[in-house]
């Protein structure tokens, strides 16, 4: 018989041509048949190697393996159809000459980088991450270079934006399962299908609920404007481009914004708990919170791109960061061929498509994405179209790092009235200046 247990993160080594080298990994906390355990955290570093790749089913030589697996635990509860359990009993049936034993572990794709950091050798094999984790796995060495066969089937199914996504130096790290953003959710009875295309038609009219201290998204304004990071995003180099005149003019419109009772900002669920008792009639999210939503507003259901602002009488396009999510290789694991394939069969058509049915994670994969029951799904088309039209990539170089909390402080400060018309100029200023200053300087 054979059992399955998931746990760490820690795929493995490339080797070159079709072998595959790699440490083994340890063990966290564990359970059996499809039951979860805690994880560990950490980030830092990663060497990997070229060419990891699994060997075609027919050449498979006969293993006895305890292989670790890291997911959400969203993926893995009894509730939601227990995705991850489902995916690894189908891989193992595919396999019979391999008898694997899954350990099964808790790590959300925003952790993968502090747990598999922590310590790599003893991280899962297997892991989910979300792609801004990328660089700080690759310096913790903790995620494996893919090639071969696997490179290939990655960059067949995917959009060229997908795969830089998961892409450095010319490598890839990872199969990806489904792009990462936000759009907006919003009541049908509220606005008309002209209104949804403008923010400021929206907030003349009803609430509107923004998370504008929330890092992720209060930059969509900014890059509206012709603000950037880090050029197109990969020069670290770079820098941010928060400043001057464009810069200021932003900083002017969303002191308006605070100031507009129409204007709600989102924080700890209150945007969502708005949506279901009637006094919020738009909100903006992920598709973690679609089935939420779809039960709040019933037959009022609405999603849909980012809308535009107007900024000095020209509209704007509010834009997003975007990315996405992956199913990462450890190079410690001892068994990279198996953690390779199976990184690749949780990553699969087969596997997007029940990890949609269970939980609505949107697919990625090209071919799964023209099916006729995919396409008619507002869901689908409101975060792929997001993707395509109304988002950047998020980047993920280095000095990334130095964004997140300057840009939270920013949006406190526009929430609590520091931030004023006759001061924007010279506050607009400060955040560049915070926004390009490394926290360990």
């Amino acid at each position: 018989m054979k059992k399955k247990k998931v746990m760490s993160l820690l795929l493995a080594t490339a080797m070159a041509a079709t072998c595959l080298t790699a440490c083994g990994g340890s063990d966290n906390t564990t359970t059996n048949n499809n039951t979860t355990t805690e994880g560990t955290e950490t980030t830092e570093g990663t060497e990997t190697t070229e060419n990891t790749e699994e060997a075609a089913p027919a050449e498979e030589e006969a293993i006895t393996a305890t292989i670790k697996v890291w997911s959400p635990s969203e993926d893995q509860s009894a509730d939601n159809g227990n995705w991850l359990g489902t995916m690894c009993d189908e891989f193992n049936a595919a396999h019979p000459n391999w008898d694997l034993t899954f350990e099964y572990g808790v790590c959300a794709e925003s952790e993968a980088k502090t747990q598999v950091g922590q310590d790599p050798t003893a991280a899962a094999d297997v892991y989910m991450f979300a792609n801004d984790q990328l660089t700080d796995l690759i310096a913790a060495n903790g995620i494996a270079q893919l090639g071969g066969e696997t490179e290939t089937y990655v960059k067949e199914t995917n959009s060229e934006a997908i795969v830089n996504s998961i892409t450095v130096d010319d490598a890839i790290y990872g199969v990806p399962f489904t792009t990462n953003t936000w759009f907006m959710y919003y009541d049908k009875s509220a606005f008309t299908e002209d209104e949804i295309k403008n923010l400021d038609k929206m907030l003349a009219k009803d609430k509107v609920s923004f998370p504008l201290n929330n890092s992720w998204y209060i930059a969509s304004f900014y890059v509206a404007n012709g603000c950037t990071l880090f050029g197109d995003g990969t020069d670290n180099e770079a820098g941010i481009d928060f400043e001057g005149d464009k810069a200021t003019a932003v900083t002017n419109y969303l002191v308006d914004v605070v100031g507009n009772p129409n204007f709600v900002n989102d924080k700890d669920g209150s945007g969502l708990a708005g949506l279901r008792d009637g006094s919020v009639k738009a909100m903006f999210s992920g598709s973690w919170d679609y089935t939420a939503v779809k039960e709040a507003l019933g037959d009022n259901f609405g999603v849909t791109v980012l809308p535009t602002i107007t900024i000095d009488g020209a509209e704007k396009q509010m834009k997003s960061f975007a990315g996405s999510k992956a199913i990462g290789v450890n190079p410690n694991a001892q068994y990279p061929q198996v953690a390779v394939a199976l990184a690749k069969f949780l990553g699969s058509a087969d596997a997007q498509k029940k990890h949609y049915e269970l939980r609505s994670v949107v697919p990625c994969n090209t071919e799964l994405l023209e099916q006729e029951d995919v396409q008619s799904d507002a869901l689908v088309v409101a975060q792929n179209a997001t993707f395509d039209t109304t988002s950047i990539l998020q980047p993920f170089v280095s000095n990334m790092g130095n964004y997140w909390t300057p840009a939270e402080n920013f949006g406190n400060s526009l929430l609590n009235g520091e931030v004023t018309k006759d001061n924007a100029a010279d506050m607009t200023k400060s955040l560049n200046e915070s926004l390009n200053t490394s926290v360990v300087e």
